[in-house]
């Protein structure tokens, strides 16, 4: 009876012990396979040793294969294909104001969430986290971004606020080599900006991608870091469609690739070498990566680069609405079954939405057949539409459906007045009113406090500790409406109060204008 530890008749792949390496290799292969489904494979007996050396060399070569093969194939091929499309993007301009004057150093007030939180990176040095030494007024700064071909031609992309203000703009292409440069134009609302260097028709160019990114996507990462020239970094894209506070149009697809400041502008490719999005921004406590960047979808910036190379600007469709979220406590207060859609606060005077009928309290649920998800969902929808576009809208208003054709006018400039409602006669403060205290509130008929207008009743006092407080109502705040019924003295506000008390409601629905602006606010209302 023979061994069965040195009988390897049974095994249909037995090479003799004298045959070639590359038979042993195969055998060997064969018993790494038969291992892996839990088979002991014994080693050979003494007589059997020429064998034994040939089998151990090729166990560990194949083991070796096998590890390889097991390995991500990196991504040095994509690089060298797309790392000549990249370019650094320096601007120099003349600084206008005083380094004392540190109001406008940051565009963001003192303590808001921008502020602490959303640093732009790689702008001049007069953008904020990113502050050098100044001098006097009249002082050249320089400033320190990224870009890309998108032509042969010399058309190039990258970020607003890297080339805002710029005197001169050079570019540095991977070979070394500086161009001067011209801006074609800029859209700060997508923080877009477009490029041209003239004198040659052979640059290296990327290609905007057509499809969407899927989260979990691989995603490299190329710029100019901190002026060091071309740099990779990897990641995934880890979601898509985020609001950071920047615009009414922010989709931004965030991922986790290292970016510095100096990225600014530069590409993020996919693994087919495409962009994917243009980096614009990061989330950084201490103005350095930690790994939550945000991106510029590829089609977006399409859109805005096909208009900025026609016209130099970009246009939008604009119907004229103040708009805000649809929050569960306001669907519950206006009978909706889902929180969905967008909130007409206040239509805009002549507008095409106040023209074609719409008003306040209205809720926009679809554009042209499509449904409306929340108010950033139709200021993106309706702003990728042209000036003149006719387009039907569902409208929910006071439990029934409605439906309006209007002709799309053209966005406007942004205002940025601001109504003040303080009464000289009070040294800067408010008049004192009636108090509400279920809700926190002192209020006074609005015709009664110089400045605040005739209609309404104004917001004189807040209890930090109330209801409204935690809804963001402050002095100076006008209620117009409540319920659905305009309100001019505080009388008539307890009066709807108590009346949706009777109704049983959980909240009532305030009209709220702060400024020059107004929302819908839903205060819960005390039934005790």
């Amino acid at each position: 009876m023979s061994d069965p530890n040195t009988d390897f008749s049974r095994f249909p792949s037995y090479v003799a012990p004298r045959r070639s390496l590359f038979s042993a290799r195969k055998f060997a292969l064969m018993a790494s396979v038969v291992a892996g489904l839990g088979v002991a494979v014994y080693g050979f007996g003494a007589q059997q040793g020429d064998l034994n050396v040939f089998t151990t060399a090729a166990h560990a070569q194949v083991s070796k294969d096998l590890r390889q093969a097991q390995q991500p194939a990196g991504f040095a091929d994509i690089v060298e294909r797309v790392k000549p499309s990249v370019i650094s993007v320096r601007v120099k301009m003349t600084e206008k104001q005083n380094s004392s004057d540190t109001e406008m150093d940051n565009p963001f007030p003192p303590g808001s969430p921008m502020e602490r939180f959303f640093r732009r990176f790689g702008g001049p040095d007069g953008f904020p986290g990113n502050r050098g030494p100044r001098g006097g007024r009249g002082s050249v700064v320089t400033g320190q971004g990224s870009g890309f071909f998108i032509s042969a031609d010399g058309y190039a992309v990258t970020n607003n606020h890297v080339v805002d203000g710029a005197d001169t703009v050079e570019v540095t292409t991977d070979d070394g080599k500086t161009y001067s440069a011209k801006v074609i134009g800029t859209d700060p609302r997508t923080d877009v900006a477009l490029i041209k260097v003239e004198g040659r028709t052979d640059f290296p160019f990327a290609k905007l991608s057509d499809g969407q990114p899927r989260i979990g996507d691989w995603v490299l990462a190329v710029g100019n870091p901190f002026g060091l020239g071309g740099t990779v970094t990897a990641g995934i894209v880890s979601a898509r469609g985020r609001d950071i506070g920047n615009g009414p149009y922010d989709d931004f697809i965030q991922i986790d690739a290292p970016v510095n400041k100096g990225n600014s502008g530069g590409p993020a490719f996919d693994t087919q070498g495409e962009v994917m999005g243009v980096n614009t921004a990061i989330y950084s406590p201490s103005g350095g990566s930690v790994g939550i960047a945000f991106s510029i979808p590829a089609s977006t910036v399409k859109t805005v680069v096909a208009q900025l190379k026609d016209k130099g600007t970009v246009s939008r469709g604009w119907i004229g609405v103040q708009i805000q979220q649809v929050t569960p406590e306001i669907a519950d207060s206006l009978g909706l079954k889902k929180s969905e859609g967008a909130l007409v606060a206040e239509p805009q005077s002549n507008g095409p939405a106040a023209k074609a009928g719409v008003e306040s309290g209205d809720v926009i649920t679809a554009v042209n057949g499509q449904p409306v998800k929340d108010a950033r969902e139709l200021a993106r929808t309706i702003g990728g539409m042209a000036p003149g576009a006719t387009v039907k809208l569902a409208i929910f208003r006071k439990g029934q459906d409605k439906n309006f054709s209007l002709t799309l006018g053209e966005l406007p400039d942004a205002k940025t007045a601001k109504a003040d409602l303080r009464s000289d006669d009070d040294n800067g403060k408010l008049s004192k009113g009636a108090d509400l205290p279920n809700l926190g509130l002192t209020v006074a008929p609005a015709k009664s406090v110089a400045g605040a207008g005739k209609e309404g009743v104004v917001v004189t006092d807040v209890d930090p500790k109330g209801a409204s407080a935690d809804r963001g109502f402050k002095e100076g705040d006008v209620i117009l409406e409540v319920a659905g019924k305009l309100v001019g003295t505080p009388a008539e506000i307890r009066d709807a109060i108590t009346a949706a008390k009777a109704d049983n409601k959980n909240s009532v629905l305030m009209r709220v204008r702060s400024g020059d602006s107004s929302r819908f606010v839903a205060v819960p209302v005390n039934k005790g």
